[in-house]
């Protein structure tokens, strides 16, 4: 008896042994897209007015576990019933990470116009007190919880390639785990980032020398937070979702370890970051121009 219970300590260590290190890894490979998801739900929120901020980004959260709840058994079930649909997967959703790259910078760049009207429609919507602002919101709420659900989709889907061919309680263990603290960081962060403002407005009405200068600091700073969050999440998309695509075609793949052999030199392990985002770039650029040339097509019917 003492034996077998011996035994089963033994075994559950190991499980929870391997579920740790497999946990590590997918949180690793990861990174990328919990960057990406962080700048762009950041953004998303950014702009309300101060007292729904807090309401916005757990409206957001809320969305975000039913889109986990949803994303890890569909995940299971590929894993157990379609393993061959992994790759496949991972390809599309790394090619659309590429193209949202692209389509975002043509947007700021090539259609600066449409922008700055998309811009000024927002501000007047949040300062107009005539305004329902609840349902204005809505429509944001929708489009970042969709936003979750892509970017959910593609972590998930990396989890799912790591666990590959390991035990059902592993992979159960290991996705869940994965779906919780990606979901509570992500938005953890974004609700101390929105109120990042608020926090310097209070310090720098305060008392004393230090904090008011504090407050004033992180009040200049918290623009600049933005603005480095949105580079960070455009060049995510282009690092992780090129990586999927390297590591999806053998013959590019070997092509870009070639080529990061031969620079390594020069720029040492950024060779590979910076062939992962230039073969992002491009596959982004070509899935752009098929989308508008569909648009197009479409557009004359």
């Amino acid at each position: 008896m003492a034996t077998s219970l011996l035994l089963l300590l033994d075994d559950i260590a190991t499980v929870l042994d391997d579920v740790s290190i497999l946990t590590k890894l997918a949180a690793k490979k990861t990174a990328g897209v919990l960057g990406d998801d962080l700048a762009l739900n950041a953004q998303q929120v950014s702009g309300v007015k101060a007292e729904r901020e807090l309401p916005v980004v757990w409206a957001v959260c809320k969305g975000s576990f039913i889109n986990k709840a949803i994303l890890v058994p569909a995940a299971l079930a590929i894993g157990t019933w379609l393993p061959w649909l992994v790759t496949p997967l991972l390809m599309i959703g790394g090619a659309f990470l590429c193209f949202e790259g692209c389509e975002k910078l043509a947007h700021k760049f090539l259609h600066k116009d449409e922008h700055a009207a998309d811009t000024a429609r927002h501000e007047h919507a949040v300062s107009d007190p005539g305004v329902d602002v609840v349902a204005a919101e809505k429509d944001k709420i929708k489009g970042a919880v969709r936003t979750d659900f892509i970017l959910s989709a593609e972590i998930i889907a990396i989890t799912l390639g790591t666990v590959q061919g390991q035990p059902f309680v592993t992979q159960l263990s290991v996705l869940v785990g994965i779906a919780l603290v990606m979901t509570v960081g992500v938005y953890g962060l974004v609700a101390g980032i929105v109120k990042l403002d608020d926090a310097g407005l209070y310090l720098s009405q305060r008392e004393g020398a230090g904090s008011r200068a504090l407050g004033r600091g992180i009040l200049a700073a918290a623009p600049w937070l933005m603005k480095a969050l949105s580079i960070a999440g455009t060049a995510a998309m282009f690092l992780v979702g090129g990586g999927i695509l390297v590591h999806g075609v053998p013959a590019l793949g070997h092509a870009v370890e070639a080529w990061a052999l031969n620079a390594a030199s020069l720029v040492g392990g950024l060779g590979s970051m910076g062939a992962n985002a230039g073969v992002g770039i491009v596959a982004g650029a070509i899935v752009l121009g098929v989308v508008e040339l569909v648009k197009k097509a479409l557009k004359k019917r």
